[in-house]
C-alpha cells in the first residue's frame, strides 16, 4: 500500500474513517479505473487540497472580505485566478465554485428568469444533468428544449441546432456533455446562438485538460461563459471554475457570493492553484496526448473485438461502448457489475435510442484520463479491452473471473499510483 496515507491522527482518534480511507486506497490501487469523469491528482494538489487553509473563513473576494485576517488566502485565490487566466486566456475567472454544478447554476442565476429558456443537449445524447434535466434545478426553474444528434453518425447535429434555436429564441444557449465522444465546434454553437440573440454557456468540465493544451478547441473565444470541473482531465481537486468575458464579471462574482454560496473553500481553491501550475507545464500536454491515444487505441481493439462503439471512435478522453449489438442481454448495469467484480471500475451509461431505463441502460462508458495518470500506454489499453470483452462473454458464467482478475491485479502493481 502507498505510503503517502499515514493518518496518523485518525488512526487514534477515529479508527472507522481510517479504515474506510484505508480501504479506498487500496482499492484505487488495485482497481484499473476507467471512469471518465475520474482521476488521480499529484501529491502536490492532495497536499493543499489537506492543508491548514481549511480553518480559515474568507467569505467575499480578494481585497474585499467580510472576514479578517485574509491576507494569505488572498495571495492564494490571486495566484489560482492569474494562473487559469493564463491557461485558458480568459478575460475574466472566478475559481470559487465548490462543484460544476454550481458554477452553471451560478450562471443560470447570474442571466436568466425563472421561465427563460435554454437550450441544451438532450441527456439521452451525451448531454449533462444540469444542463435542464426535469429532476435538476435547470429543469425545474427553466423552460428547456432540446438540440441532439444525427441517428446515422452520432454528432451534434448542428443544423437542428440552428432549426431549434431560430424557433424558441432561447435566452442561453449550453454546449458540453457528459457522454460525448467527439469533437464540439464552440465557434460554431456561439454563431448559431448570437445569431438568434441568446447568450451562450460552453461547460467543458469532462475535456478542461485538453482544452487547456489546445488539443480541442477552445470555447473562451467564442463564449460568453465556459464553466468546468477541475478534477476530470484538468487533473486537479473536486471543484468548479466559472470563467467569462468582463462585461459579465460583475454578475458572475455576484452569483456565486453572496448569490449561491457562501464562504470559499480556500484549501481547495489551493488546489486549484497548484494544479493550474501544473497543467502550464509541458509535461501536462504530453499527458493530454497520452490520453487520447489511450482513448483511441481502446476504443480501435474494443472493434477489434466486434463490440461496438457509439459514433465508431473517439475525439477525446471518453468512449461509448453500445452492449445492444454486441451482448443484447447484458444491460450496462450487468456490464458495470461484472467488471467490478475483476476490480474494473466502469459505469453505465444510456445510449442514443436507449431502450432500456437510465438506471438499466444498454451502454457502458469508458475513459482514459486516470489509467494515462498511471503511466499506461497503447499495450495495456488492448490488455484491458480484452479483459472486458472475456468479462462480457462471461456474464451469466463468471469462469474466467478469477484469471482477469489475477490479471487487472498484476497491471495494477506494474502501474503503480502516482504516490510513491
Amino acid at each position: 500500500m502507498s505510503n503517502f496515507f499515514h493518518g496518523e491522527g485518525l488512526k487514534h482518534g477515529d479508527v472507522e474513517i481510517f479504515a474506510a480511507i484505508r480501504d479506498e486506497l487500496v482499492r484505487q490501487e488495485q482497481h484499473i479505473e476507467l471512469i471518465a469523469s475520474e482521476n488521480f491528482t499529484s501529491p502536490a494538489v492532495l497536499e493543499a487540497a489537506g492543508s491548514i487553509l481549511t480553518n480559515k473563513y474568507a467569505e467575499g473576494y480578494s481585497g474585499r472580505r467580510y472576514y479578517g485576517g485574509c491576507q494569505c488566502v488572498d495571495v492564494v485565490e490571486t495566484l489560482a485566478i492569474e494562473r487559469a487566466k493564463m491557461l485558458f486566456g480568459a478575460e475574466h475567472v472566478n475559481v470559487q465554485p465548490h462543484s460544476g454544478s454550481q458554477a452553471n447554476t451560478a450562471v443560470y442565476m447570474a442571466m436568466l428568469k425563472p421561465g427563460d429558456t435554454i437550450l441544451t443537449m438532450s441527456l439521452e445524447n451525451g448531454g449533462h444533468l444540469t444542463h435542464g434535466h426535469p429532476k435538476n434545478i435547470s429543469g425545474m426553474l427553466y423552460n428547456v428544449v432540446h438540440y441532439g444528434i444525427t441517428e446515422d453518425t452520432c454528432r451534434i447535429d448542428y443544423d437542428e441546432l440552428l432549426e431549434v434555436a431560430r424557433k424558441s429564441r432561447p435566452k442561453l444557449v449550453t454546449i458540453g456533455a457528459s457522454a460525448y465522444p467527439r469533437s464540439i465546434d464552440f465557434e460554431r454553437v456561439a454563431n448559431i446562438a448570437h445569431g438568434c440573440g441568446a447568450l451562450v454557456m460552453a461547460d467543458i468540465a469532462h475535456i478542461a485538460g485538453l482544452v487547456a493544451v489546445r488539443l480541442h478547441q477552445s470555447p473562451v473565444p467564442f463564449c460568453d461563459f465556459v464553466t468546468t470541473t477541475t478534477h476530470k482531465t484538468l487533473r486537479g481537486p473536486r471543484g468548479g471554475m466559472i470563467m467569462c468575458k468582463q462585461q459579465f464579471a460583475k454578475d458572475i462574482d455576484s452569483a456565486i457570493f453572496p448569490g449561491t454560496q457562501g464562504g470559499p473553500l480556500m484549501h481547495i481553491i489551493a488546489a486549484k492553484a497548484v494544479c493550474f501550475k501544473e497543467a502550464l507545464s509541458p509535461m501536462f500536454k504530453k499527458y493530454q496526448q497520452q490520453i487520447l491515444v489511450n482513448a483511441s487505441a481502446l476504443a480501435v481493439e474494443l472493434q477489434t473485438l466486434q463490440l461496438s462503439i457509439v459514433s465508431g471512435g473517439t475525439d477525446n478522453h471518453l468512449l461509448l461502448i453500445d452492449l445492444r449489438d454486441s451482448h443484447p442481454e447484458i444491460s450496462g448495469r450487468d456490464a458495470q457489475c461484472a467488471l467490478e467484480r475483476v476490480n474494473i471500475t466502469t459505469n453505465r451509461n444510456t445510449v442514443p435510442n436507449e431502450t432500456r431505463s437510465p438506471f438499466q441502460a444498454s451502454g457502458l462508458r469508458l475513459g482514459t484520463p486516470a489509467v494515462t495518470s498511471r503511466g499506461m500506454k497503447e499495450p495495456e489499453m488492448k490488455q484491458v479491452a480484452n479483459m472486458i470483452k472475456v468479462v462480457l462473454d462471461n456474464v451469466s458464467r463468471g469462469e474466467e473471473f478469477s484469471t482477469i482478475r489475477e490479471d487487472v491485479m498484476e497491471l495494477c502493481s506494474e502501474f503503480p499510483l502516482p504516490y510513491g
